[in-house]
């Protein structure tokens, strides 16, 4: 949520600018704005803000004049105020030298607003953000400090997450920017230009090398190139300079309508990316760096507690069927965001897996923290290399599924259920749980998986027409049983996100205590038809629905006749062992949630309310 760029250098801001904010779409936003700043500081701080899109600035700025070396952008999501013109970033200092932009929330900016009203400071907007300025100059004129070292007192007076970015009208030749718990990463041009963002999407246009930030640390930058990181105690801090991998094609759509629909297409490639170097069927071995670097303590730990928010959470469910079935660890699944808040039991004994897409979750760190003061063993499967969460565990594993620009995760996903089945399958050979004849069984199905997958995309003009017969539902139901339950949350988790049709995904036995009471003629249900182990029980389910005139898409095995004959609508998928089942059923879900989305005027790739990446409670 929130975006960040920002530029100090030889060169134009504003272009920069707009097409960094562009590249951040995807976070999710309601508001945009600049400020501008010439080499010598002359002519002021030029700020331009509006409510709505990226465009809607543009649009508003023609004309205007947009001159300078040195600026900062922001696309706001709105936690303190409403999103109208006034609250979108950048916001002013009360004497108009300072502006700032500002990811996270001050959690104590009501007393710091009331501190800073007595002294006479006067707020125009409802930010908490304003607050923060509007401190920073209260400190840097009582003190006559330099804007760095205000920025660094100020902070030591916040309580909450920020990553923010500072111009000072007075010290034109620096920025200065600082985060705790929301992402900063600084791009090191080849012509001594300076780059700063929410993540790496608007950078690697002009620069591969990188250096993230860590929580509580500040960093001036200045227009010759240099910069200096300090810690929010003073003390210098030497920078690890990153190399990206990554390229700019991997942002841009490739000739797709919508990153999401690019990215469903793209699975068959990230799901083996996942694997690769990681599964050598030949020789029967799955190298999880991660696993080996602590095998005797996760082999023998406890308890495996997963935690992770939204989709990443379902994905940590299908790791409990996985790891229980397979490896028989005992698994618990936790929501990040309530785990720190029940005095959950945790030793030293057990083994915290956190999943991420982003990696810079707040709810997800939150729970990483609480472990880490329990001395548990915590383990992260994330996407974005150097991202908060990689740096914060003991080992873990990327999923290596590129940037996923559509805020409703698919790839990453699929990602994330692949890695989880590979450490299943790790940890159950390791113990010895599953017998060798199985274990290259699964070995040998799972490397067939994306091949497999890309045999259920044929099926997207199918699941189109299905969905022009679907698009005007009001409610959906979702049924799945076994491994195919989380299958059904995240299917209908898909249908809310993008199209706004209420779903509920449900066991299949849990209908009768319950939902069934809402079907009807105009109620779709879809059950997730493909495990042999609860064939016959699934059956009886749609036999419940059908009854009570409910319209039934059905997904199955190839030639599974029976189940196929009794929907109204069914999507085959190839034959697999049933631990990998999950790979493959909720493929078409994805194509559904999509069509559907499209069809009523959805904006699939920025949905409305929603973040890519949750940066704050």
């Amino acid at each position: 949520m929130c975006g960040i760029v920002a530029y100090i250098g030889k060169k134009e801001a504003y272009p920069i600018l707009v097409k960094g904010l562009q590249r951040l779409e995807y976070r999710g936003y309601d508001s945009a704005g600049v400020a501008l700043m010439e080499a010598d500081g002359n002519n002021g701080l030029k700020i331009y803000k509006r409510k709505g899109k990226v465009k809607d600035l543009v649009d508003f700025v023609s004309g205007f004049d947009v001159k300078g070396k040195r600026g900062i952008g922001h696309t706001r999501w709105a936690t303190h105020g409403e999103p109208n013109h006034v609250n979108a970033h950048p916001h002013l200092s009360g004497n108009g030298k300072l502006a700032i932009i500002h990811n996270g929330i001050i959690e104590n900016y009501s007393p710091l607003r009331k501190m800073l009203e007595k002294a006479g400071h006067h707020f125009s907007s409802e930010t908490d953000t304003e607050v923060l300025v509007h401190l920073i100059e209260e400190i840097q004129q009582r003190d006559s400090l330099s804007i760095d070292e205000a920025v660094r007192v100020a902070l030591s007076q916040v309580v909450g997450a920020y990553a923010i970015v500072i111009l000072d009208r007075d010290e034109p030749n620096k920025l200065v920017a600082a985060r705790k718990g929301s992402p900063l990463v600084l791009g090191l041009g080849e012509d001594k230009s300076l780059y700063l963002a929410s993540d790496a999407s608007p950078i690697i246009e002009y620069t591969k090398n990188v250096v993230y930030l860590n929580d509580e640390e500040i960093l001036t930058a200045y227009e010759d190139g240099e910069f200096v990181i300090k810690s929010i105690d003073n003390q210098i801090q030497t920078p690890f300079i990153q190399y990206l991998e990554m390229e700019i094609e991997a942002i841009e759509k490739s000739g797709f309508e919508h990153y999401m629909l690019k990215e469903i297409y793209q699975q068959p490639d990230t799901i083996a990316d996942a694997m690769r170097g990681r599964l050598n069927v030949k020789q029967g071995i799955i190298t999880l760096g991660g696993v080996n670097e602590f095998e005797n303590r996760i082999i023998n730990a406890d308890r495996i507690i997963i935690v992770a928010c939204g989709t990443s959470w379902i994905a940590g469910l299908i790791g409990e069927y996985l790891i229980e079935d397979l490896a028989r660890i005992k698994v618990e699944v936790e929501y990040a965001s309530e785990f720190r808040y029940r005095n959950p039991i945790i030793s030293n004994r057990d083994v915290v897996l956190a999943i991420s897409q982003s990696g810079e979750t707040a709810d997800t760190i939150a729970a990483i923290e609480l472990a880490k003061e329990k001395d548990a063993m915590v383990y992260g499967i994330c996407n974005v290399v150097g991202s908060t969460i990689a740096r914060m565990t003991d080992a873990g594993s990327y999923i290596h599924a590129g940037p996923e620009i559509g805020v409703a995760s698919t790839k990453a996903f699929t990602g994330q259920i692949t890695l989880l089945t590979l450490m299943a399958l790790q940890l159950a050979h390791k113990r010895g749980t599953i017998s060798n004849s199985y274990y290259y069984q699964l070995l040998t199905e799972l490397e067939n998986i994306p091949a497999k997958v890309r045999k259920v995309l044929e099926n997207d003009e199918k699941i189109k027409y299905i969905a022009s017969m679907w698009k005007d539902a009001n409610n959906a139901l979702y049924l799945g049983r076994g491994y195919n339950f989380p299958v059904a949350l995240e299917g209908a988790l898909k249908l809310k996100e993008i199209s706004y049709i209420h779903a509920e995904g449900y066991p299949a036995a849990e209908m009768k205590h319950g939902p069934i009471a809402l079907i009807d003629e105009n109620m779709p249900v879809v059950v997730i038809a493909t495990n042999d182990s609860t064939r016959d029980k699934v059956i009886s389910n749609i036999q419940e629905v059908k009854a009570r005139k409910g319209k039934i898409l059905a997904i199955v095995k190839e030639n599974d006749e029976t189940i196929a004959e009794m929907a109204d609508y069914f999507i085959e998928i190839p034959e697999t062992e049933e631990p990998l089942t999950p790979l493959l059923s909720v493929i078409p879900l994805q194509l559904l949630a999509y069509h559907i989305a499209v069809l009523r005027g959805c904006n699939v790739d920025q949905p409305r309310n929603l973040a890519k990446s949750v940066t704050v409670e």
